[in-house]
């Protein structure tokens, strides 16, 4: 049986994890009228009245023998799988051969990834009309029954004006990766008009210049979107050594049944670990066990898709990653670290939605969230493109995520005096050093260590030596010139 403990209101302020808001535990979710907005919800908490006074209501969990880390129902309740079995690839494979081609690009084939393991469930393709005109104006699908499903950012397939002319009148067309191999079929297909101003202004809210995924891929694509139902020829592989980090939603669901999850706490970002990040993850497992959870499981979940050109690859984060459980500053045996293979927007509160839904089909019950997620500094202007506290609050109010318990970040910065990353104290607010990923990654470029307890030494050697190599091809290409 369930332990409800109750407590004076006044004590919810002592967990940091803010206010609260309460889940609806059905299946499908449709949007609620909230007279007042309800910022960094925990749904762990209710807030109750009894005589006109406040009460917190803290929900423990009952455990049994068999815990199962279902914890949280995929969006549209199944998760979408697209990859074509094993036994039919053959005959697939002819068959997308003789249909009219479309030309994938990298990060074509990064969504395509996305959404054919289900990540974006219940959405089964790249998006027809009606599905990128709700998911672009309203942050959310409708499903067949009636229910809303969170989908804030449009996932589309653009075309250019020959190769709509080749597909002519074809249902169906075969899907070829940047190498030239085929990659899938997109089916019952529908072309559409790409208005590339609309999507970027309801995606950014802006259409001031330099933003990286729109420069990198709106700005050059077709004036065309193709959508339709996908079919996948075999599971989509890298092969560049990181393959097996990169676990589809049925499989995190699998390991955290494996490891009997009782709860599971999702942290995604696109920086190495420091050890704020990682005191802020041990404080919050610390949290869920003083609330009665057994055996919280951390998902440690960076983002793989396309980033921007300055931030640090893929490769170099996840050796970095390896070295911070190595040395013990977050515990293997409670953490799973896997590629989230979507690539970046940088569209701040609107992207943000998108992360976290992701995260519910994989299976976390809990998403941390910090300042400015998704996020990024004005192209043309010395500010924050977005305001840095709009993203947990959206994620608070935003439909379809409701089931989702959201935990705001405690900040965390470099303490002068007792040399180390601590939660920051306002009353002594000039012993605390604030040290952005931007003035990181300085440091390591130009050779200048950070403060001692900042980050594990092996880790902040990997940032080193990454930044050494680039400096030493530098020169070489700056030679080159000289010499040519």
């Amino acid at each position: 049986m369930s332990l409800t403990v109750k407590l004076h209101i006044t004590n919810q302020l002592n967990l940091n994890l803010g206010q609260t808001s309460i889940i609806n535990k059905t299946k499908f979710y449709t949007p609620r009228i909230r007279t007042k907005p309800i910022y960094h919800s925990n749904p762990l908490i209710s807030t109750t009245s009894y005589n006109n006074k406040p009460i917190t209501t803290m929900h423990v969990p009952s455990y049994s023998s068999s815990i199962k880390s279902s914890l949280i129902d995929p969006d549209g309740g199944a998760l979408v799988d697209l990859v074509v079995p094993e036994r039919e690839r053959a005959k697939k494979k002819l068959e997308a051969e003789a249909l009219p081609p479309v030309r994938l690009t990298k990060i074509d084939v990064e969504w395509v990834h996305v959404i054919s393991e289900g990540w974006a469930s219940p959405l089964r393709g790249f998006m027809r009309e009606s599905e990128y005109l709700q998911s672009l104006h309203f942050n959310c699908l409708r499903t067949e029954s009636g229910s809303l499903v969170n989908m804030s950012l449009p996932m589309v397939l653009a075309i250019d004006d020959d190769t709509k002319t080749r597909i002519g009148s074809s249902p169906n067309v075969g899907l070829v990766g940047p190498n030239g191999d085929l990659v899938g079929i997109l089916r019952s297909i529908e072309i559409y008009k790409h208005n590339k101003e609309e999507r970027i202004a309801r995606t950014w809210g802006t259409t001031t210049p330099g933003l990286p995924y729109v420069e990198e891929v709106i700005t050059p694509a077709g004036n065309w979107l193709v959508g339709g139902d996908l079919e996948v020829l075999n599971p989509i592989k890298y092969n560049d050594g990181l393959d097996h980090y990169r676990l589809s939603p049925q499989q995190l669901r699998k390991e955290f049944d494996r490891r009997q999850a009782d709860a599971v706490f999702a942290f995604q970002l696109r920086n190495p670990v420091h050890n704020g990040h990682a005191l802020l993850m041990n404080d919050t497992r610390k949290r869920l066990l003083e609330m009665g959870y057994k055996n919280p499981i951390l998902l440690l979940h960076p983002l793989g898709g396309f980033t921007k050109a300055d931030d640090v690859p893929l490769d170099v984060r996840m050796e970095q990653h390896s070295k911070v459980l190595e040395d013990g500053i977050l515990d293997p045996e409670t953490t799973i670290v896997a590629i989230f293979p979507s690539p970046m927007h940088y569209a701040g509160p609107t992207e943000v939605q998108w992360h976290a839904k992701a995260r519910i089909n994989a299976g976390a019950n809990f998403y941390i969230v910090g300042r400015d997620p998704a996020g990024m500094g004005h192209p043309t202007e010395k500010r924050d493109l977005y305001d840095p506290d709009h993203g947990k609050k959206v994620l608070s109010m935003a439909p379809g995520l409701e089931k989702l318990n959201i935990l705001p970040f405690r900040v965390a910065a470099y303490d002068t005096v007792e040399k180390k990353m601590a939660f920051f104290e306002p009353s002594r607010a000039k012993d605390f050093l604030f040290i952005s990923g931007t003035k990181m990654r300085t440091y390591a470029r130009t050779g200048e260590n950070p403060p001692d307890g900042f980050m594990c030494p092996a880790g902040w050697n990997v940032l080193v030596k990454y930044y050494e190599s680039l400096q030493a091809e530098e020169a070489l290409q700056q030679q080159a010139v000289l010499t040519s």
